[in-house]
């Protein structure tokens, strides 16, 4: 109740969160929403916004409706970057908790694998792999994972380095607990609340990256996103703006809200914060 009570402070992170609560409701309803596939034509081409109430934000050159087009979008930005996110964390964690733990020469060994990932742009990687492999959901969201992992690993290896030596650490040890069940038991629920916050603002990362690689069309051809219906209306700009604006806008409220968030948990959950605003 008081981690409520501390992140309700934030005004912005509450707003956030009510954006987001609204994109997942209208992703999670828009089969409901929009019965017709969002790669159907089912209007006139090119309709402006309120020009025919049955879609109210338009039609881009091919009839089809942008509304569909964006709630079943939303289904693909959120889906990725919380599956993208969670593969990374676990990644960053293990890799992380290993190198901070043991130190030695596990830790150079690990350290020197992830600085060889963080010596390649992020987004140039994603973009090979994706073109490698069959552009997919699957795919994507492996690629999204394998570039967004070492800021993770390096933030639980820091941690871990520092709390490795304390005295419930050094007790669990005299007792005799093994190595791994110390780290996951003892140190990792003292690191929970840093890799929440990295991981929130992961997700809206991972959610922009997606958005890329779709205008630049390495998106899954089966799936509507955002990022398709941009790169389809980029030349429309003049004649048909409402098929860039309205999924651009999308992608920032959703990334915006994100961020909000990001902040309103850090803001909860760091004691240094919390004892200068109490």
């Amino acid at each position: 109740m008081k981690f409520f009570q501390r992140y309700a402070k934030n005004y912005g992170a509450l707003i956030g969160l009510g954006i987001l609560i609204v994109v997942a409701i209208v992703a999670l309803a828009a089969p409901l929403l929009f019965p017709v596939s969002p790669w159907q034509s089912v209007g006139d081409p090119l309709l402006a916004p309120s020009e025919d109430p049955a879609f109210p934000l338009g039609t881009d050159m091919l009839g089809r409706d942008i509304a569909a087009g964006l709630a079943y979008g939303a289904r693909v930005s959120l889906l990725i970057g919380l599956i993208s996110t969670a593969v990374a964390v676990v990644i960053g964690v293990s890799i992380g908790a290993l190198a901070g733990y043991y130190g030695g020469r596990i830790d150079d060994v690990l350290m020197r694998f992830t600085e060889f990932f963080q010596t390649i742009p992020a987004f140039a990687m994603a973009i090979v792999l994706v073109a490698i492999f069959n552009p997919s959901i699957t795919s994507i969201t492996l690629a999204i994972a394998i570039v967004s992992w070492p800021p993770v690993a390096r933030l639980v290896r820091g941690e871990f380095l520092s709390l490795r030596s304390r005295e419930f650490v050094q007790a669990a040890v005299v007792i005799g607990q093994s190595g791994p069940r110390i780290m996951f038991t003892q140190i990792l629920p003292n690191v929970i609340s840093p890799i929440i916050v990295t991981a929130s603002l992961m997700v809206a990362t991972a959610i922009l990256t997606e958005s890329s690689l779709s205008f630049l069309g390495l998106g899954d051809r089966n799936m509507m996103s955002w990022g398709f219906m941009i790169g389809a209306a980029r030349t429309m700009l003049r004649e048909a703006w409402w098929m860039s604006v309205f999924p651009g806008v999308a992608i920032l409220l959703t990334v915006l809200a994100i961020n909000l968030i990001g902040e309103g948990l850090n803001d909860a959950m760091n004691p240094h914060l919390r004892g200068r605003k109490d």
